[in-house]
């Protein structure tokens, strides 16, 4: 085939086309010449033998002459298929639009023929309406002329007289007359609705002439206000006068509340609120507050209901949740390990995880509570928590025993049970939990573990190898002995516990300890006891609040999840919680700010209460209590919660009915500028437990001259605490009786006066020492000694055996057979014990 195979080429002129110019017109006068081409319909001439009909199929394929060039039959077939499916979906979519706008001009006439009926029985109706009161005001009318001319004076008769021949002949037309009179007066009386009437409907929309002019102000009604306005002219209109119908609400009062606010949760005039409180008998603003009781009488007198609330409220919706039996899984056991100091119980551990915790303890004593978790050979996961031996540590070993399940008191069998032991074993019984005996030091050659059995029958723990149920195993922490015993001992008390979780929900546990580090602000060791704590839920633990930002497992590895009885590090949170909270997860942030601010301001409400007098005369018995008491201030900050608190508590303990120890303020994390500026101020140390001051709190209490003490062991704190209130102590007066001397006689001496001789019947007289006359064994009189002499010789004392005078200071009441005591007083220094 040739490139043109038989067809012209396009161009401007010849072919099928015929140009043409058009002038088009533009704003300011501008025009344009624009050459516009007229195509004509290109006619496709068919190719010799292309035309031939298909016999073979017997298919009609149209007129070969008239089929286009190039088209097989096969296509024309679908070509034709496809016209005639286009013309049946045509003639189906014109039977469909024709229904359909049927029905639609169906209800258009069905619409119109109820507006126009609706609007001809109001046409109607307004029309009587109208009638009915022009001929009330035609009758009004009427009786007011009756009435002037009743009244008229009778000495005009004749005018009426003359008057009434020319009346005379409009009295027939009259009649017919009244009828047009009648509707000129109801044109009148109908409202003008033309462009020069009082259009009420325009009333209280802003116009462009009253926005330019200023008009009424800016302040217009309300599209609501004019269709209530419009609704009451309807209806007074109509002779209607419908009472709106009152509204009951449910009105929620607090504890207190302000009487505008209450006016506004009962939709009520504040004015009308005032009102009722004052017929009530209470003078009160609408500024003013009022308790529930009031707003309650308030409430009920305008026929609304109350709902009592109060700020406890917002705790609703950590409410407890019991779980479903199929929702429960099982869970790892908590395994607390319990007793004194020294007695073994971090070794064990140690020997259990194959770690060394022990080693980074000062002073080789545990005085933090420590979370782990241990797998063992039969693949069995346990949580032990590690509780302080210490005495100071109590709270921790309560908070150990409260979220256990099983505790493992670890007795020393070369010492026996010790008085933390003690406490330990109260703990787990207020605890109500098992308790599996661990018999440590066992490998040491004065170990007597049957004496640790017969001393734990003094306390109602009674062994089995005492005939009783308590489980108690021998271990060593040093040789690994016996550690598989107490493993399966606590596989078998976990296994008749059947302890159990629901991990699906949402997640709550315990804090075991917080502290205030550097680098990730604060942090929670949080115990997990149900549910599932996942990164990015938010929480509320006591008076804090916060988003799991990240949580780490006791090895220092970060997880996103952690299920129940599991101890994680928790980050995230806006402040350092007590430990011991509870922590539960809530929906929003909201929800956790609100309850957090409620127990933080309870808590406040709480500290202001307990530390306030109620009255005057506790006041001033509060101040004369305080005015003998002296009082050392201190400071303390340590590393972590627990520490704290124990600290606290362990200072509290110091002190007599002379001195005590008065904590200012305690937290955790490094001591800063403002803690010395408070000791500063306060004049007190600074106590730092395992933290240390930052540089420029250094500097600070350098200049200031505020002493700073740090500290790794808790012995050495306590002891250098309770030494610095010993020394504000008074010293002890003790009197030591060194002689006793009687009076065989009395000599009055001139310019002396009264002088006893006396015989030294035991011990020494000194001249330097105190005196007391006594008669018949009764002081009548302590005094100092004016002169002692032996002989005519001035002495210093007088042995036992010897005679000597005396003479008393400013006393010369004294008689034979009377006794003189002789003593010396010296001051001893006291200490705290």
């Amino acid at each position: 085939m040739s490139d043109t195979d038989g067809k012209k080429t396009l161009g401007l002129r010849g072919g099928g086309s015929r140009p043409g110019n058009v002038k088009q017109s533009f704003s300011h006068g501008r025009t344009k010449n624009v050459v516009v081409e007229t195509k004509r319909k290109r006619v496709v001439v068919p190719k010799p033998g292309a035309g031939k009909a298909n016999t073979a199929t017997g298919v009609i394929q149209g007129d070969p002459s008239r089929r286009p060039a190039g088209i097989t039959d096969a296509e024309m077939e679908r070509r034709l298929k496809a016209v005639q499916a286009a013309k049946a979906r045509e003639s189906e979519e014109a039977a469909a639009r024709a229904a359909e706008e049927k029905a639609r001009a169906e209800d258009r006439e069905r619409r119109r023929a109820e507006a126009e009926a609706k609007e001809r029985e109001e046409r109607e109706r307004e029309e009587a309406l109208k009638a009915k009161a022009a001929e009330e005001e035609r009758a009004r009318k009427e009786a007011e002329d009756a009435a002037k001319r009743a009244a008229a004076p009778a000495a005009q008769p004749d005018a009426a007289a003359t008057a009434e021949p020319r009346s005379a002949p409009n009295r027939g037309p009259a009649p017919a007359s009244t009828p047009r009179k009648a509707e000129r007066e109801r044109e009148q009386q109908r409202p003008n609705r033309g462009k020069g009437g009082d259009d009420n409907r325009r009333s209280g929309k802003l116009t462009l002439n009253q926005a330019l002019a200023g008009g009424e102000g800016g302040r217009q009604r309300s599209m609501a206000a004019m269709k209530r306005k419009q609704e009451r002219a309807r209806q007074k209109a109509m002779g209607q006068n419908v009472e709106r119908e009152k509204i009951v609400r449910d009105v929620q009062v607090p504890e207190a509340i302000v009487v505008s606010e209450l006016a506004n949760r009962m939709a009520e005039r504040v004015g009308e609120v005032v009102k009722a409180l004052m017929n009530n008998g209470m003078m009160v603003t609408q500024n003013q507050t009022i308790d529930a009781d009031t707003a309650e009488l308030i409430v009920e007198e305008f026929g609304h209901r109350i709902v009592r609330v109060s700020d406890a409220d917002v705790e609703q919706v950590i409410a407890q949740v019991e779980d479903d039996d199929d929702a429960l899984t099982p869970r790892p056991p908590v395994i607390t390990v319990m007793g004194h100091v020294d007695h073994g119980k971090t070794s064990l551990l140690d020997a259990i995880r194959n770690a060394k915790v022990v080693a980074g303890e000062a002073g080789g004593i545990t005085q933090h509570i420590g979370a782990y978790q241990v797998n063992t050979t039969d693949g069995q996961l346990l949580t032990f928590l590690d509780t302080p031996g210490h005495a100071a540590f109590t709270s921790m070993r309560s908070r150990g025993a409260q979220v256990t399940d099983i505790v493992v008191l670890v007795v020393a069998a070369d010492d026996a049970v010790m008085p933390q032991t003690v406490e330990a074993i109260k703990h787990a019984q207020a605890a109500k939990v098992p308790m599996i005996v661990a018999i440590n030091k066992i490998d040491k050659h004065d170990a007597n573990p049957d004496k640790v059995r017969t001393d734990l029958l003094q306390h109602e723990v009674v062994v089995e190898k005492m005939s009783g149920d308590v489980q108690d195993v021998e271990v060593s922490a040093i040789t690994g002995q016996g550690l598989d015993e107490l493993l399966e001992a606590i596989a078998l008390q976990a296994e008749i516990l059947e302890l159990k979780a629901n991990p699906e929900r949402a997640a709550q546990g315990a804090v075991i300890e917080a502290q205030l580090d550097v680098g990730r602000g604060p942090v929670a060791t949080v115990l997990v006891q149900t549910g599932t704590l996942k990164q990015g839920d938010i929480f509320v633990v006591g008076e804090q609040w916060g988003k799991v930002r990240a949580m780490e497992n006791d090895k220092g590895a970060r997880v996103k999840t952690a299920g129940p009885s599991v101890p994680v590090e928790v980050l995230g949170l806006n402040g350092t919680p007590e430990a011991g909270d509870v922590l539960n997860v809530v929906a929003t942030e909201a929800q956790a700010r609100e309850i957090a601010e409620y127990r933080a301001n309870a808590a406040k409400d709480k500290r202001a209460a307990a530390g306030a007098a109620t009255t005057l005369e506790q006041l001033m018995a509060n101040a004369k209590a305080d005015e003998n008491v002296s009082e050392l201030p201190i400071l303390v900050k340590a590393d972590v919660q627990g520490s704290a608190e124990a600290i606290v508590q362990a200072m509290e303990k110091i002190g007599n009915d002379e001195v005590r120890v008065r904590v200012l303020h305690y937290g955790v994390g490094a001591i800063t500028e403002t803690d010395v500026g408070l000791a500063e101020a306060s004049r007190a140390p600074i106590m730092g437990f395992n933290v240390r001051a930052n540089a420029s709190a250094r500097n600070t209490a350098n200049q200031k001259g505020v002493e700073i003490r740090y500290y790794s062991v808790i012995y050495d704190l306590v002891d250098d605490v309770k030494a610095a209130a010993s020394g504000l102590l008074s010293n002890e007066i003790r009197e030591n009786f060194i002689g006793y001397a009687e009076i065989k006689d009395v000599f009055k001496v001139s310019n002396v006066g009264k002088v006893a001789g006396c015989l030294v019947t035991e011990g020494i007289a000194r001249r330097s020492a105190g005196v007391r006359l006594l008669r018949d064994n009764v002081v009548i009189h302590e005094g100092t000694l004016k002169t002692l002499k032996r002989f005519k010789d001035e002495v210093s004392e007088v042995q036992s055996g010897q005679e000597c005078g005396m003479a008393f200071d400013n006393y010369e009441d004294i008689r034979p057979g009377d006794v003189i005591e002789i003593f010396e007083r010296e001051e001893v220094t006291r200490t705290l014990s």
